[in-house]
């Protein structure tokens, strides 16, 4: 499966990140745009953004797992499958 590689948003720190879990289990934040997300579940993955539509939310504890943030590629599947 081929991938491309991806970048948290500039937005998303490793603070905003621990703020948004600290206040509330079900958050989560878009890679692709820094929007914040209510009622993700911790561990969610590849979830529809409602303000850009990219499949790109993550839960903040998922997100967590990659701190500092901007330190650790996303990688997201391509369509076609194919090398």
């Amino acid at each position: 499966m081929m991938a491309r590689r991806i970048t948290y948003h500039k937005s998303l720190t490793a603070e905003v990140i621990a703020e948004g879990y600290e206040r509330d289990e079900s958050v989560g934040f878009c890679v692709g745009c820094g929007e914040e997300a209510e009622g993700v579940e911790p561990d969610a993955q590849y979830y529809e953004c409602e303000d850009c539509g990219k499949c790109l939310v993550f839960g903040a504890e998922e997100l967590a797992l990659y701190l500092p943030a901007n330190s650790v590629p996303v990688y997201v599947p391509t369509k076609g499958g194919g090398r």
